[in-house]
């Protein structure tokens, strides 16, 4: 295969669908600002009101899930290391379920705003404002990730200014996620998820055209020793096993979907339990979409360039630059479709961020100032909750800055998440499933998991595994006409190794410490943090008299909420009171509250102005 010739580059209706998509997730959130703003409360901009429907809230779910982490990574991810990342099918399919009938029910039938609101009420105030002040620091440093991929993208691809891409990413979701709130967020995810399918497809479609169709390409992955489906290896210290995913990516995951304010926000503001757990389940079958699309594209990579790697050959100068560059080589013969693809890495960040603004300013006008200024009215809660999206916006933007310093795009996402979404998981988990559980015991095992995820965490970063412990697939270049690259006009502007931190240490001699405690896989980093967090929340709380504490049961998932899947074959013989179930059909506000929402329920049939 000839790698002397060049590969394409943007045109003008490149441009155009580039713009095109923008332009429609903008005009959305001008919208949504117009419908119903004389009358648009802070529950309506952070919740929509509490009226969406499953399908709308399932396509935002997994629109937000496929970032550009996703879009750009994961092929790499499949193109280096192997199908085995396609085992996060059973991952998903385990994180779903205990999303749906463990975490939901509690959070749902307390018609929360902000998931740490549970933790006051079933801990304390301090806990509640450690759980909200870890969740903001968390999501602006994934968010950074987030912006930072594919502005990178746009930078190699089309010669963009990749700092001037990240501030437009920022202002675009900043934009209309002030205007629109949450629906904004959702219908504009509904939108871009189309985009970013669509974007996946063009290049299956066309690297299958070109590569003599999909046989030829599981063919290409088979000798090539890339469909390493089933490696049983117990051993936590390597990267990618059957273990390390099903195990460790089940909790790295559930710490996203089952207690993460991002997801969490968007399936209570469905209409009814119902609603929401059918939202969850239906978005896992968009995850598995995904997946396959993202694996697909990976297999395509190494098919086209099985001969000669363009990384080791200098033609990119990270393997996160290689689906860009796979789009301009396969697509440069249709105008508008590498476009297309761009739009496809941008629509990922777009509502993984929008979605991220749209949590931080719930959490922070919910933990942070609405319990200081309870005098304050609905409207003035609503212009703060704009004015905090604003705030947020401009400051995962300045995030994005230290995610140029931190290695490979999905390997840095997901450690993030397991760092500070284990310890946080093993949080929640505590006060839903551990009756005896007390304040005491949930902050010293707060902190005794954020030590331990933290230590291994940041001891990765410093000294990376050895290449025994990832077992990267070999890459050959013996089919390369050209060895240095010279004879593409691919940009190499943006250096951002796979491999590497900015913050690794060099020319040390390894200690058993380095070669074995920090080279545990990071997908345990969040098993980690959840269990040691779990374990010393239990035992601290034993020893602080936790058997001893009065707990209301409705804080806990209890045999009610299990049992409450099968109501729907029940005959329908009489009307669910609002008394017993305070949120079940309109979720208007917080239900550990409705003794104060009941003074103000007429016989008309209204709480605090909502029609039953």
């Amino acid at each position: 295969m000839d790698r002397s010739r060049q590969i394409g580059a943007f045109v003008v209706w490149d441009y155009v669908v580039f713009a095109g998509m923008l332009l429609i997730s903008a005009v959305i959130g001008i919208y949504y600002a117009f419908a119903g703003r004389s009358k648009q409360t802070s529950k309506d901009f952070l919740t929509g009101g509490r009226r969406m429907t499953a399908v709308p809230v399932a396509l935002s779910l997994s629109a937000s899930f496929m970032s550009a982490v996703t879009v750009l990574g994961t092929p790499t991810e499949v193109y280096r290391f192997g199908a085995i990342f396609s085992l996060f099918g059973f991952t998903y399919l385990l994180v779903v379920v205990i999303s749906a009938e463990v975490y939901l029910p509690v959070f749902y039938k307390l018609g929360i705003t902000s998931t740490y609101e549970y933790l006051e009420l079933r801990f304390n105030k301090y806990v509640r404002l450690c759980g909200t002040i870890i969740y903001i620091i968390q999501t602006v440093l994934y968010t950074g990730i987030v912006i930072y991929a594919p502005a990178l993208a746009l930078n190699q691809v089309t010669g963009f200014d990749l700092w001037g891409a990240v501030v437009a990413t920022g202002v675009v979701c900043t934009f209309y996620c002030t205007l629109g709130g949450l629906k904004a967020v959702i219908w504009t995810d509904v939108f871009q998820v189309g985009i970013m399918l669509a974007g996946f497809l063009c290049v299956i479609i066309q690297a299958a055209v070109v590569q003599g169709g999909i046989s030829n390409i599981v063919n290409d992955a088979y000798n090539g020793g890339r469909l390493n489906f089933w490696n049983f290896d117990p051993n936590p210290l390597q990267r990618h096993t059957f273990w390390t995913i099903i195990i460790g990516g089940t909790f790295t995951w559930t710490s996203l979907y089952g207690v993460n304010q991002s997801q969490v926000q968007r399936y209570i503001s469905c209409k009814n339990r119902f609603q929401a757990k059918l939202s969850l389940y239906i978005n896992l079958l968009g995850l598995w979409v995904i997946l396959v699309c993202a694996v697909l594209c990976g297999l395509a990579l190494y098919s086209r360039y099985q001969d000669c790697d363009p990384w080791t050959n200098k033609e990119v100068s990270a393997p996160d630059q290689l689906m860009p560059y796979l789009v301009l080589d396969i697509l440069q013969d249709y105008p508008g479709l590498p476009g297309l693809f761009v739009a496809c890495a941008y629509s990922g960040t777009l509502s993984t961020v929008s979605s991220s603004i749209n949590a931080l300013a719930a959490v922070t006008v919910e933990d942070l100032i609405k319990p200081r200024l309870r005098s304050v009215s609905e409207r003035s809660l609503s212009w703060i909750s704009q004015g905090m999206s604003v705030l947020f916006g401009i400051l995962c933007i300045a995030m994005a800055a230290l995610a140029s310093l931190m290695g490979a795009l999905l390997q840095a996402a997901l450690s993030i998440i397991g760092m500070i979404g284990g310890p946080l998981l093993g949080l929640f988990s505590l006060g839903i499933l551990v009756p005896f559980a007390n304040s005491t015991g949930a902050l010293v095992g707060l902190l005794a998991g954020f030590g331990a995820s933290f230590w291994v965490g940041i001891g990765a970063q410093l000294y990376p595994p050895l290449p025994e412990r990832s077992m990267p697939l070999p890459l050959q270049t013996s089919g390369c006409t050209n060895s240095t690259g010279n004879g593409t006009n691919w940009m190499t502007t943006t250096e951002m190794p796979f491999s590497t931190s900015a913050l690794q240490i060099h020319n040390v001699e390894r200690t058993p410490l380095m070669d074995n405690w920090y080279s545990l896989s990071y997908l345990y980093f969040s098993t980690l943090g959840t269990l040691v967090t779990l374990l010393v929340g239990m035992l601290i709380s034993l020893l602080t008299g936790g058997r001893k504490q009065n707990l209301d049961r409705k804080f806990l998932l209890t045999k009610e909420d299990v049992l409450s899947n099968f109501d729907i074959f029940k005959k329908k013989d009489r009307v669910l009171s609002y008394k017993s179930h305070p949120v079940e059909d309109g979720g208007t506000d917080n239900p550990a509250f409705n003794h104060i929402e009941l003074n103000f329920t007429d016989q008309s049939g209204k709480i605090n102005g909502t029609h039953l």
